[in-house]
């Protein structure tokens, strides 16, 4: 592949194996949902039908693509997002793990991780997903009130819920769940009771997130036109948050990102190749990627549109964008993953990026604020930095 003159000169700035300091993974997006949640602003479809051996050879055939322009490497993790992933046949499952091990040489403790909702949970299915290669679910259970799992635009109940985490656990050795909290009309105390019976269930991880509104979603829109009430207020949003921790950590489960808590250990691989900046593929309709191809890092976007995507995989690649990154390009992308991680960054190597990067005028004033750590040659952000962390990222970055 010929390289930009504009990107030759990064070469320079001895980022040509940076990604190694976070590993490699490969994301693999179906798009595909029975519902559209009216929070979510993922890419995600409602259609009547897929045809999943057109879809299958599309997503192998990008997956081999992938794999011309990153040969030799470890994959450290697969994960399989949406959408639905657990809408996908388990054949087509097969299909791309098997194109996955033909591309690239397996990690011993590889992770591959497939993103379920409760409603398409069926231990045939899952056991076909586990003979492919799968070793990982993530559930997407959102609530354990049925009042508010309706609020949140979701088809299961807490029944379901529960049965479908018990069948995954009958499968898989690694089960992780999601929750949304800050939600309407939800008090402290609701938290405190929901999140205990949460922990109760958890085998080794959990992703809380607070309820955020989305431009461009149902609820974006319901608020912008005052017709969504009681959302928490933020002193209550961030003692939900502080309170998300003090349990947390009493089980046994402490946060190792903004919103992951997990047992030592039991940290998402994959996820951690985001956060520590590494490189990853990304393959299906609206996937982003970063690839280090030559010695230049770019930044990889697929077709969003579903029939725009695999008609542009038929014919050859499913990128829409594929354009070279600059040291201070990586060195803010790098600032905004790895300070939501509890080891936060590298200094030295954030700083081959940029020299600009890490001011110190800004981080004194925000050590000054109790917002931000340096030791022995790392910089994060304290408990009480992640709260605010947008602003922390906004004073770091020039």
């Amino acid at each position: 592949m010929p390289l930009p003159d504009l990107w030759l000169g990064v070469l320079a700035e001895n980022l040509t194996e940076d990604w190694r300091h976070g590993g490699f993974g490969l994301y693999v997006h179906w798009p595909f949902c029975e519902a559209k949640c009216p929070y979510c602003d993922f890419n995600s479809h409602v259609v009547a039908h897929v045809d999943q051996t057109r879809w299958a050879r599309a997503l192998v055939s990008e997956v081999e693509r992938v794999a011309r322009l990153t040969p030799g490497r470890v994959l450290n993790s697969v994960f399989f997002g949406g959408g639905t992933p657990s809408l996908m046949a388990p054949e087509t499952v097969a299909a791309v793990l098997d194109a996955v091990r033909r591309s690239w040489t397996l990690a011993n403790d590889v992770e591959i991780t497939l993103e379920a909702n409760p409603r398409s949970v069926e231990a045939g299915r899952f056991r076909g997903y586990a003979d492919a290669g799968v070793n990982r679910v993530s559930m997407g259970i959102q609530s354990l009130r049925n009042d508010d799992l309706r609020r949140l635009g979701r088809l299961h109940d807490v029944g379901e819920a529960q049965k479908a985490f018990d069948v995954a656990r009958s499968v898989f050795d690694r089960v992780s769940f999601d929750l949304i909290y800050a939600r309407q009309d939800q008090t402290l105390e609701d938290w405190r009771v929901e999140l205990r019976e949460a922990l109760s269930m958890a085998v080794d991880h959990l992703s809380l997130y607070q309820l955020t509104i989305e431009p461009g979603t149902a609820f974006g829109d319901r608020a912008q036109r005052g017709r969504l009430k009681g959302l928490p207020e933020d002193g209550l949003a961030a003692d939900m948050y502080d309170l998300t921790q003090e349990l947390c950590d009493a089980a046994g489960m402490p946060a190792y990102e903004v919103s992951n808590h997990a047992a030592p250990g039991s940290e998402s691989r994959h996820n951690l190749v985001y956060w520590h900046y590494g490189d990853y593929a990304g393959v299906g309709p609206g996937a982003h990627g970063r690839l280090t191809v030559d010695g230049i890092k770019y930044a990889t976007e697929a077709w969003t549109a579903p029939g725009k995507w695999i008609e542009a995989v038929e014919q050859g690649s499913g990128d829409s964008l594929f354009e070279g990154l600059s040291g201070a390009d990586q060195s803010g992308e790098y600032t905004m993953m790895g300070l939501r991680v509890n080891e936060g960054l590298d200094v030295e190597r954030i700083r081959q990026m940029s020299a600009q990067a890490l001011p110190d005028a800004a981080c004194q004033s925000l050590e000054e604020m109790g917002l931000l750590w340096r030791d022995s040659g790392r910089a994060g952000v304290t408990r009480r930095g992640r709260l605010l962390l947008n602003s922390v990222i906004a004073e770091l970055l020039p």
